[in-house]
């Protein structure tokens, strides 16, 4: 079975401490009492640095040193009949596209978390003014709390996807980044577990309606896909299955194929119902059930491939189409996924996914996108097109 880097011991935290009391006694020194011109300085230093940390309380808390990072931003004017999320910088790219993050009060799970946006250059291009856009919503494996890795502009990610777009090698997604478990002490499948936050009503449904309510979006699934790893793809793959009137694919990197959280204990029933080769069975004996298209992702350097195929003999029929993308030299880590998604996998669900349309007017001079420094959230004149 594949693993799930959220299930083993943070690293770190077995042995190698010191034992209290074991460093060697050593005599006490006699403290000096301060000068009271410096104990005045002391004083006004501490002053200073406390007004500094309330000034820098924006940058630390959302991890980038930038001017705006933690600034109100918005993915261009609201749309007609949508009250848009209140989102804030988190991060710049070069590009000058950001990424932006809300808290998220879920009006169907009851649950309230973190999401993470990203949309790409073409978004904010005038040619694709009237245009909906792909929408992937990338899981992350860990804890999946209280951030989304996949945030982190680093990893490379959104770069991966501007690249291949503008190479016509895939489609310019809107990246969305949800937060995964509501805690530190458990993982919660993506699902619905009896007693439990309804983790998977926040990821299938009040995610997805914050994304119409913000961006320009296809209503069809055919405009609508999950990328994930680790336990995240264990999520993805059985979202995708679960729902298949709403995801028309999935990127699964490294994933479990079976759900196996503790709290399942005692609700073997709703357990199954969460079984992706159930879920995957049942979608193959349906009568005019729609295609879905799972692309799997494993490197060589991690342990998970044989189940990955041996899914893939069993289930890959009817409406399930599969397919496994080996990495080679790849391990069970974000950076390694992105490789896969860049050599082959960003590409694989772009040939079943809609892209979005440019508006060609002989009589329009275009713009390439957002110039460096300027803000792509204001430019964007924020139309919904409706396919």
């Amino acid at each position: 079975m594949a693993r799930r880097s959220g299930r083993r011991r943070p690293a770190g935290t077995g042995g190698g401490c010191r034992p209290r009391g074991s460093e060697t006694a050593r005599p006490e020194s006699p403290v000096p009492v301060p000068h009271p011109e410096r104990r005045k300085r002391a004083r006004l230093l501490g002053a200073v640095l406390a007004a500094l940390g309330l000034a820098l309380f924006p940058v630390v808390k959302y991890g980038n040193v930038f001017p705006d990072t933690g600034k109100p931003m918005a993915f261009g004017r609201p749309l007609a009949g949508h009250r848009q999320a209140a989102f804030r910088t988190a991060s710049i790219l070069a590009d000058g596209t950001r990424i932006g993050v809300t808290t998220l009060h879920g009006k169907k799970s009851g649950f309230t978390g973190k999401v993470w946006a990203w949309a790409p250059p073409e978004y904010y291009q005038e040619r694709y003014r009237d245009s909906a856009f792909p929408v992937l919503i990338a899981l992350p494996g860990g804890r999946g709390y209280p951030s989304n890795y996949w945030n982190r502009p680093r990893l490379g990610l959104q770069r991966a996807v501007t690249d291949l777009a503008a190479l016509g090698r895939s489609k310019p997604f809107l990246l969305v980044m949800p937060q995964l478990n509501p805690d530190l002490r458990h993982y919660y499948d993506g699902s619905d577990i009896p007693g439990r936050p309804k983790i998977g009503s926040w990821l299938s449904d009040d995610v997805p309606d914050l994304v119409r309510a913000t961006f320009r979006t296809f209503t069809s699934r055919d405009g609508w896909a999950l990328m994930g790893s680790s336990s995240g793809g264990f999520v993805g793959l059985k979202m995708a299955l679960q729902h298949p009137d709403r995801f028309r694919a999935v990127i699964a990197s490294g994933p479990d194929t079976r759900p196996d959280s503790p709290l399942w204990r005692g609700h073997e029933k709703e357990r199954r119902a969460n079984d992706p080769g159930r879920l995957a069975a049942h979608l193959s004996a349906r009568p005019g059930a729609p295609p879905v298209y799972l692309q799997f992702q494993i490197g060589t350097e991690e342990r998970g491939r044989a189940d990955l195929e041996r899914f893939i003999r069993r289930y890959a029929k009817g409406p399930v189409t599969a397919a496994l993308h080996v990495i080679q030299g790849g391990g069970h880590n974000a950076k390694g996924y992105v490789r896969g998604m860049r050599e082959a996998s960003l590409e694989a669900i772009g040939k079943v996914l809609r892209g979005p349309a440019p508006e060609v007017r002989p009589d329009r001079t275009y713009t390439a996108g957002p110039p460096a420094g300027a803000r792509p959230g204001d430019r964007d004149p924020g139309r919904r097109h409706r396919p």
